[in-house]
């Protein structure tokens, strides 16, 4: 079941992209000849209406958009993508990574409105105080606590207990007990767990002088959101997952032309699995939130100037502007067979490694 969840994300996901160059194409007059879900070959035509004929296909990996004079210079007169202007085919190659960011922003607002787990800066009913991370080698570390824990409360040998559980207040009161052990309660998995951890200095990068425990602490609430600020807060949510997902990726390509790659924290479509069946075990809202990350990953994807990528034929129509003329179609098929077999080889890898973690 995960399984076919996992498949129904990934299509929808790469219809909807594909939805983006339809819509587009059909607003600027580019005549669209097919529009397909799942890749070829074909299991059942849907019908034709104007120009556009419409298929499932026995494939169910994604979808696709079939557009007149798209795949050769033979395919020329009223709305041929080659004949169209470099503004308007950017606009249809384009479209697609928009689809993607705003489905993201959608999927967003419906988690957020369903209640999915998010940062606030107050106390209140259903505010929980989570640890967000744990710095290796530190006494809370040493003590086995976990990022995802949530701390219920502190006290010290004298009885002492902070003001309230905010993370400047807990931060203030840990660093005035240096050497102090302090019983630290928080839960997991339901569970209970009382422990002692002893603070100390140089634990937190750039507060030498400070005691601490080694816990990075953030208030969270899972509180469903009216679609009034559901919607504002998912915008937030979806440029910030934008950012950080190109900053990865940069990071990646970066470490690809140093040599010193490493797929370890990436994960392909059976690493995707297990990942989902993690979130639909914490329920439906979830899901939807890792979809809309996903849909984000696939619009920065799409953004590499890798030929055979929207970013990769974005930048042929670039360079087709200033030169005023086409791109010489010798370069253009090396460029698309090197961008594919890269494609083919990092999904390779990655499955690979993806196969290697679940059977480790």
């Amino acid at each position: 079941m995960t399984a076919l969840l996992v498949i129904l994300i990934l299509v929808v996901l790469i219809v909807v992209h594909e939805l983006g160059h339809f819509i587009v194409a059909k607003i600027i007059g580019v005549r669209v000849q097919e529009f397909g879900v799942g890749y070829p070959p074909r299991a059942f035509r849907f019908g034709k209406i104007g120009d556009t004929e419409y298929t499932l296909n026995w494939i169910p990996f994604g979808g696709f958009v079939r557009l007149f004079g798209d795949e050769g210079e033979s395919e020329r007169g009223r709305g041929s993508f080659v004949e169209a202007s470099r503004v308007k085919q950017a606009a249809i190659l384009f479209a697609g990574i928009l689809m993607n960011l705003v489905l993201a922003w959608i999927l967003f607002a419906a988690a957020l409105h369903m209640g999915i787990p998010r940062p606030v800066g107050y106390l209140g009913p259903g505010v929980q105080m989570l640890i967000s991370d744990v710095v290796p080698g530190s006494p809370a570390d040493a003590a086995r606590i976990h990022p995802g824990d949530e701390l219920i409360g502190m006290v010290d040998e004298k009885g002492s207990m902070p003001a309230d559980l905010l993370p400047k207040t807990v931060a203030e009161y840990v660093g005035m007990r240096a050497g102090e052990r302090i019983q630290v309660e928080y839960i997991r998995d339901g569970i209970t767990v009382i422990t002692g951890i002893t603070p100390a200095n140089a634990v937190i990068p750039g507060l030498a002088g400070r005691a601490g425990l080694g816990i990075g602490l953030v208030l969270v609430s899972s509180e469903p959101l009216p679609w009034s600020q559901a919607i504002g807060d998912a915008l937030s949510e979806m440029l910030l997952a934008f950012v950080r997902v190109a900053q990865s990726v940069w990071g990646i390509l970066a470490n690809t032309v140093q040599g010193t790659l490493s797929l370890s924290g990436v994960i392909g479509p059976v690493g995707l699995v297990s990942v989902v069946g993690a979130a639909a075990k914490t329920g439906f809202a979830q899901v939807l939130a890792l979809a809309a990350f996903i849909s984000v990953n696939l619009a920065v994807i799409n953004l590499i100037p890798i030929p055979a990528l929207d970013g990769g034929r974005l930048a042929i129509v670039a360079v087709e502007s200033v030169l005023r003329r086409p791109a010489p179609k010798l370069a253009i098929y090396i460029l698309n067979a090197v961008g594919i077999a890269a494609i083919a080889f990092l999904m390779i890898a990655v499955t690979y490694h993806d196969i290697a973690r679940l059977v480790a």
